[in-house]
């Protein structure tokens, strides 16, 4: 599969936002708002988890992936930390995943946890000025969707590469000049 286009991304988020709002409002009479964005972060989590496998060229570790996310999933819901932390363990095992199957390289990670970052403050702000659960995922997933413009990977420059016959033969001529100068020295 060829990496996922930013067109894409706005439909996953768009997709995936109304999921949440449509679980969110018929499950909270229910079982309570706590309990079902308990349920909603992790079904989201693999669902995107899901995507991005999809759409990764890299086909080696999927399995041992999703045991692992799978793993944090259960171990995360069972000990129920408080809220926004949930939120945060959930968010690093997307940008790890990401960072796994996407970049190679240690900047191209830290660009992308800056936009989980971002992410993280574009939910937050939809969250509080509306209100709308899918308001708050949609734009989550938006700033998301933007993973596509990071680099795979970021090289420095590259400095070209000397012969080791033109640095053997400046080494010579400096050591003729020293000789020279030793020469003219001794004889003064």
């Amino acid at each position: 599969m060829k990496r996922p286009g930013f067109l894409h991304g706005v439909i996953v988020a768009a997709v995936f936002g109304f999921f949440a709002s449509a679980v969110v409002a018929t499950l909270t009479p229910f079982i309570g708002f706590g309990s079902v964005i308990r349920l909603v972060v992790p079904a989201l989590g693999l669902a995107y988890l899901l995507y991005l496998m999809s759409r990764s060229k890299e086909r080696l570790g999927r399995v041992t992936t999703l045991t692992l996310w799978s793993a944090l999933a259960v171990v995360t819901w069972w000990l129920a930390p408080p809220l926004p932390l949930y939120l945060l363990i959930h968010i690093a095992a997307v940008w790890l995943v990401r960072s796994l199957y996407f970049y190679s390289g240690v900047i191209p990670a830290l660009m992308d946890l800056g936009l989980n970052a971002l992410s993280i403050s574009a939910a937050v702000w939809a969250i509080t000025r509306s209100g709308s659960v899918f308001l708050a995922t949609w734009c989550f997933f938006l700033v998301q969707a933007l993973f596509v413009v990071i680099p795979p990977t970021i090289k420095g420059k590259t400095r070209p590469e000397r012969s080791t016959a033109l640095d053997s033969e400046n080494f010579e001529r400096a050591r003729r000049q020293a000789d020279a100068a030793l020469r003219q020295l001794f004889t003064q």
